[in-house]
Formats: structure tokens, sequence, C-alpha cells
């Protein structure tokens, strides 16, 4: 597993595939059996202290009796960080209007913003946010995605981000790590992953006509979502947009859609997953 620096690194998988133990792994609550874990270009077994690591972990552990500046004060303490640190990360995570409201009366949103600006204390090298969009709505999935957009340039830090929600993760990561049982199955930067297969969608008035006419043009057609998807039938013969639309509408055929075709990230993902089962 290779995370660049700041790099927002999607790292996916199913239940039990290996992610839990992997980012425990990486923040030094469990022990490797063998192999070997760096970070920052150190080999962590050699060191007596870990690099700075900040961490969100699904549910935020917070004291709801105190305020948002009392539970950040709490961990600077324990950090040794100056007094300043916690206007810096509350402005941040956009809450420095909420910093003297008891946590309590926070919404889910809040806490979890909360939890990422004391992950975010010290300057962490490294953040690994475990499902950070969890619980939220849709107006609180998108700020966070907004958020964890800006922190890798803003902040000189590298991402972690492990979610079920495929979407997200496409919405923001920059390199992608697809873990089944215990292997590491995909990993490469989320354009390479998403890079496609040269093919091209297509609809036309009627379909199976079109489909014909580009297989006799020697192109490969397969229908998938209601669509045609074309694809190049050898290296010579490569697909192109406006090739294929020449083509249908010199015969005639009623173009309904014509783009390139680019895998979602869950496509690849049951598409990659299918072909370890196999």
């Amino acid at each position: 597993m290779t995370v660049p620096p700041y790099a927002i690194y999607g790292f996916l998988g199913a239940n039990g595939a290996g992610k839990t133990t992997s980012l425990r792994l990486i923040l030094g609550l469990l022990r490797p059996d063998a192999g070997g874990l760096s970070l920052f270009g150190e080999d962590v077994a050699r060191r007596r202290s870990r690099p700075r690591v900040g961490a969100l972990i699904e549910s935020p552990s917070l004291y709801p009796h105190l305020t948002g500046r009392e539970n950040l004060d709490l961990t600077r303490r324990v950090l040794g960080l100056p007094a300043n640190e916690i206007d810096r990360v509350l402005g941040i995570a956009g809450l420095g209007h909420a910093g003297r409201q008891r946590v309590g009366g926070y919404s889910l949103g809040m806490k979890q913003r909360l939890a990422l600006a004391r992950a975010l204390l010290g300057r962490p090298r490294l953040l690994i946010l475990d499902e950070p969009t969890n619980g939220l709505d849709p107006d609180g999935i998108a700020d966070m995605r907004t958020l964890l957009r800006r922190l890798p340039e803003m902040e000189e830090t590298t991402l972690i981000v492990s979610s079920h929600l495929l979407g997200e993760v496409q919405e923001i990561a920059t390199h992608v790590g697809l873990m089944h049982r215990g292997r590491l199955l995909v990993e490469d930067r989320l354009e390479n992953v998403l890079g496609g297969d040269g093919a091209v969608a297509v609809d036309t008035a009627d379909r199976n006509a079109a489909a014909r006419l580009l297989e006799s043009a020697g192109f490969v057609v397969a229908e998938e979502e209601q669509r045609l998807l074309v694809r190049g039938g050898s290296p010579s013969l490569r697909v192109q947009p406006e090739r294929v639309a020449q083509l249908l509408v010199e015969q005639g055929q009623q173009l309904i859609h014509l783009a390139s075709h680019r895998p979602s990230l869950e496509h690849v993902y049951h598409r990659e997953i299918a072909r370890a089962a196999a």
C-alpha cells in the first residue's frame, strides 16, 4: 500500500476485507505479524514514537457536557500544543461560531467536523478518516466533501479516507486502493482507475439496427444499461466518438445519445471483485 504525499487516498473494500486492520496498523493500535510499515520514508518499527498522525474513526468520541472548545482543549493539553491551536482548527472546520456551545446541542454534522478539528490539532502530516460522512444528511456530506478537498493544500497533509460511499470517494479522491480478502487488488491514481476502456456509449432510435451496422464496420458492440457500448475490434481500429457518429448518421440512424464511456468507481469496484472471485 503506497500513499503519495498530499494525496487523498480512497481506501475501499467490503466488510472484512482488511481495511480496519490496515488502519489500525498505521495508527499503531496493532503490531504486524510480518512485513513492514514506514511513514514519511521512515521505518516505524525503529522509531520510539510515531510521526504525527491524526484520525477520525466513524462516530466521534466527544464529551457532550463540555463545549467544543473544551473538548479540543483536552486533546491540546495532552499534545502540549499552544492555546491558539483551538481557534485555528475551529476556523478550518467552520465551527468558530459554535466553539462555546455544548457539544450535546451539536448536530451530527457539527460533531463530525469537531472531531475532524481535533484530528487536525498539531498540523498532522497524515490524516486517517474512517467513514467521515457516516450518518450525515446530504448538506452535511457536501460540506464535509468540500472541506476534505481543501485539506491537502491548506494543511500540507495527506489523507487516507475509508468509506462505503463509492460515489463520495470518487468526488474527492486523487488515488484509490481496493482491498479484497486481505489483498490490494487495485492501487492507482483515480483518473487511471476510471480511465475507461476506450469505449463509446451510444443510443439510437433503432438500437438493434445500429448494433448490426457498427459490428459490420468491425467494432465490438455490447448492450449495457439500455445503451450500446462500442469498442474497437482490434488495436488498429480505435473507437472515436466522431467516427461512430458519422457512421450512424450516414446510414440514417437517429442519434439519441453519444459520449465517451467512463465507468463509475462503483462499476470498477464490482468488476475487480468479480475478477478476483473468478
